[in-house]
């Protein structure tokens, strides 16, 4: 509860950066700059995973082995200390390359502070892990939205408010720390970066913990474990996150035109908002949770309820975004109206990627992680396939598209491989049957809202279509839901 409420507050407050930034960025100047944004942060997550290798999962692992309890937080966190090190100062080194493979070269600022990003943000990665493993949930999301609302404040302060003071008082003393002219995707990272430092700051207890000792058997078990899930990540990576600079590779046009269209795209994409905050807080609670569960007799019966429960709630997050859209798009700054056709088809893509992090759960349990990244591996090509073929034509439709025959793909392997490896009684016809549904709610309400365009029609009919789902899952489930606590009296009344 506590993981699930703090991750999406978190998220949520995070998000609260793309009103901020669209509505502030918005001709066409704004949207490249938009755009530049999204390649940074296209590249950043890649960085990350290699800088933290798996090791977060791997703690995790490991931590619940009696034997390795006394040693897990000093072998990792010292592991990550020197790797981190040394592979910033070699993306330092290479850091005009780095540049050119995301298409911001001239902005070498904007990668140095970037790489400080990385580096500070792979220090926190095991302190972080050991607030979840000792189920220290409040300190946890202290730190996460205490760190988040510095970032928005510092964004604002210079995107927002210090452009327009200057313009008024040419002469003010902000002029120090600000200066006119200057590209605002230079003070959005460098919020991010003050953000990572409090947050490290905020860990100092944690930090302050660490011992030079140093179990090297438990490290190369860690590494063996986690190694494949670098694989994994950097598949996962590029499948959520990579397309933005697929766009800007092979999208014909001019360079503004480009990153114009990437910014459309990374804004529009932000509107799946809801499913991902819950994949986030989800994979931030269960993650633990599995392992210990592994250890009881038949857990499988218990992952087989989560998934059930998980997809009721992708289910219905997917009417509430597509069927409330006229609701939900002024969360972007109208500029940017013109891609909210990819938000069904992402919103989409992420319930099949959020089953598939359920699913799995087969392949960590059973040590089988080369498992998971030749799956994501698998949904990287298509990813990489999908998007050379169709974005010199199609644009960001394209990507969009990419990213649902990923997951998908990724989703359907992973059940079927997962199956005969680890057997898990998912009640998968009911649940497709679900997401089948809510599928057929969406196009009968393009349908009807087809012949009469009217915002307020609109949300009535997605209301009913809403609150329909709902009652038949409620009925359909009425036995477990009625097991449940606080809300089991009011099903077990009124259903």
């Amino acid at each position: 509860m506590w993981y699930g409420v703090s991750s999406i507050a978190a998220r949520f407050i995070n998000y609260l950066l793309t009103p901020l930034l669209t509505y502030n960025l918005v001709n066409t100047e704004g949207l490249a700059h938009y755009g530049q944004i999204g390649l940074i942060y296209s590249a950043i997550p890649i960085l990350n995973i290699i800088f933290t290798y798996g090791f977060e999962t791997a703690y995790f692992r490991f931590a619940s082995k009696e034997e390795y309890k006394k040693d897990i937080y000093n072998t990792s966190a010292l592991s990550l200390i020197f790797s981190t090190l040394f592979f910033s100062i070699l993306l330092w080194i290479f850091q005009h390359a780095f540049g050119v493979a995301i298409g911001l070269q001239d902005f070498p600022l904007i990668i140095q502070i970037s790489i400080f990003i990385i580096a500070l943000d792979a220090l926190s990665t095991i302190p972080f892990a050991k607030l979840r493993q000792e189920q220290r949930p409040r300190k946890f999301a202290f730190i996460k939205i205490a760190g988040i609302l510095i970032n928005i404040f510092v964004t604002w302060f210079y995107v927002a408010w210090c452009p327009r003071h200057v313009d008024v008082h040419a002469n003010s003393f902000l002029n120090i720390i600000y200066e006119p002219g200057t590209n605002p995707v230079v003070y959005v990272v460098l919020a991010n970066l003050i953000q990572s430092a409090f947050t490290l700051l905020l860990l100092g207890s944690e930090i302050k913990q660490l011992r030079f000792n140093f179990n090297t058997r438990l490290w190369k078990e860690m590494m063996i474990y986690s190694l494949p899930l670098v694989i994994a990540g950097m598949g996962g990576m590029i499948n959520e996150t990579f397309d933005r600079l697929m766009l800007r590779w092979w999208l014909p046009g001019s360079v503004q035109h480009k990153e114009a269209e990437v910014g459309v795209y990374n804004a529009c994409y932000k509107l799946s908002i809801l499913i991902t905050l819950f994949i986030q807080a989800f994979r931030l609670g269960a993650e633990p949770f599995f392992f210990k569960q592994a250890e009881g007799d038949n857990p499988q019966k218990t992952y087989a309820r989560v998934m059930k429960f998980f997809v009721i709630t992708v289910c219905v997050t997917f009417l509430i975004i597509n069927l409330f859209i006229p609701i939900w798009k002024h969360f972007i700054s109208p500029g940017y109206w013109e891609g909210l056709a990819v938000v069904p088809i992402l919103v989409l893509a992420n319930m099949c990627l959020g089953i598939y992090y359920n699913l799995s759960i087969w392949y960590k349990l059973s040590n089988r992680t080369g498992a998971g990244a030749t799956i994501t591996v698998i949904g990287a090509a298509i990813t990489f396939l999908v998007n050379f073929l169709f974005i010199p034509h199609f644009s960001y439709m394209a990507s969009a598209w990419a990213t649902f025959s990923c997951y998908f793909s990724m989703m359907l392997i992973s059940f079927v491989w997962g199956q005969k490896a680890y057997y898990v009684p998912y009640a998968w016809k009911k649940l497709l049957a679900y997401m089948v549904i809510v599928i057929l709610l969406f196009f009968v309400h393009k349908g009807i809202t087809h012949f009469y365009d009217n915002d307020i029609f609109s949300l009535a009919i997605g209301s009913i279509f809403t609150t329909a789902f709902i009652v038949f899952v409620l009925k359909v489930e009425k036995k477990e839901f009625i097991a449940m606590p606080v809300v089991g009296k009011y099903v077990a009344r009124y259903i």
